[in-house]
């Protein structure tokens, strides 16, 4: 086997392999944030908005999770969970809003606390849901800004991107949910992939981040066997030539 067919091989093989590594990379990092799940996105629909809570606060906890409603929302409805005490909290309007169906109210919800009745173990993730009509306005992004409370330390879940900002480039990125057309909804199947890959992974993370690390590894690891016996045979031709 000659030189440059060498430098291929090992070339090929070190650039997946690389490749792989970014992947996995990305796969650990989606899951590090609070964000959002929707079941649905479609403007001035009902949706169930599922808020993952992956971790604690490095090796702390979770005891309190404040979740703020964007001023779009009037209300939201809290799922029970078994693990949590939940409270809405209402807030007076400095001037009476009019809502669409014509009525006009004079407060609003502003945030739901979740109350962990035992801290959650930093190394377990939950989930908790709420109910909420979407605004009549496609192509807004909602913003939920999250506080995180520990046992020890707190993260405050509020960074909203600028124009023309990476959200992914954020610390602590604000869970988010993008407001789709009828049109788009009914082409993305309820259009969930409208939340950025990070939230969507954080969530719904039920093994298959495993599964997709697994088989990474088993692609990586196949390359260096198919290399490996790339360069058997060769030298055995060369052998055999002798």
């Amino acid at each position: 086997m000659n030189k440059s067919s060498l430098r291929r091989a090992l070339s090929a093989t070190a650039i997946a392999g690389g490749t792989a590594a970014l992947m996995m990379a990305g796969l650990a990092g989606a899951s590090a944030h609070v964000s959002i799940n929707p079941d649905k996105t479609t403007a001035n629909s009902y949706a169930l908005l599922t808020f993952g809570v992956p971790h604690g606060c490095d090796t702390s906890g979770t005891t309190k999770l404040t979740i703020n409603l964007p001023e779009e929302l009037t209300d939201a409805t809290p799922t029970v969970n078994p693990h949590w005490t939940v409270e809405k909290v209402t807030q007076t309007l400095p001037e009476p809003n009019k809502l669409a169906d014509g009525t006009s109210i004079t407060k609003r919800t502003s945030r739901i606390v979740y109350t962990a009745k035992a801290p959650l173990d930093p190394h377990l993730r939950d989930a908790l849901v709420l109910s909420v009509k979407l605004p009549d306005t496609s192509g807004k992004t909602l913003y939920f800004p999250t506080l995180q409370n520990c046992e020890q330390g707190q993260t405050n879940w509020a960074e909203i991107p600028k124009d023309g900002q990476d959200p992914h480039s954020l610390k602590a990125p604000a869970p988010s949910v993008a407001v789709t057309g009828a049109d788009a909804a009914a082409a993305g199947g309820h259009m969930a992939a409208s939340v950025s890959t990070e939230q969507a992974a954080s969530v719904t993370d039920d093994g298959s981040q495993a599964r997709s690390w697994a088989g990474l590894v088993a692609g990586v690891a196949g390359l260096g066997l198919g290399a490996a016996a790339f360069f058997r045979s060769r030298s055995a031709k060369a052998s055999v030539s002798k």
